[in-house]
């Protein structure tokens, strides 16, 4: 299980002392142990997945934030964790994929016009499951709505 990999490279970072993957890890482990609490079961990989999704997201907002007050060294470091969680959600989508996966939701739930858009971003956010970034799925979803 994912939880178990996190575990084993915790551990792996400890010896190495890498302080940074370190703190991540740790954080991420706590991250999951949460949501395991409030959802009253064991996790799925895919909803560590999810969880790591967030914590991603997290970070790039972060460092947006820290660019805008002009703290470049915190917008690095928010940068440099969100890579680190990135290494352990399965690999991005390609656009062409993406967009086949687009038009096949759009034709499922018979979306006409952006006032649609709600479902299709839910049918297709379902298929990609941390495979592709929500406001990626959410500009091609509108491009192909728009046209």
């Amino acid at each position: 299980m994912l939880i178990d990999h996190l575990q084993d490279d915790l551990r792996q970072a400890q010896l190495q002392r890498d302080e940074v993957k370190v703190s991540v890890l740790r954080m991420l482990i706590s991250e999951v142990k949460y949501a395991q609490i409030a959802k009253g079961e064991e996790l799925s990989d895919q909803d560590i997945i999810s969880v790591i999704s967030r914590e991603v997201k997290k970070r790039r907002e972060g460092a947006a934030g820290f660019r805008q007050g002009g703290r470049e060294e915190d917008a690095q470091k928010e940068e440099a964790e969100a890579q680190i969680l990135l290494s352990y959600l399965p690999s991005q989508l390609a656009d062409e994929e993406l967009t086949k996966i687009i038009e096949e939701a759009i034709k499922k739930v018979g979306a006409f016009s952006v006032a649609d858009m709600g479902k299709v971003m839910s049918e297709v956010m379902g298929k990609t499951a941390g495979r592709a970034e929500g406001a990626r799925v959410s500009a091609l979803v509108k491009e192909k709505l728009l046209s």
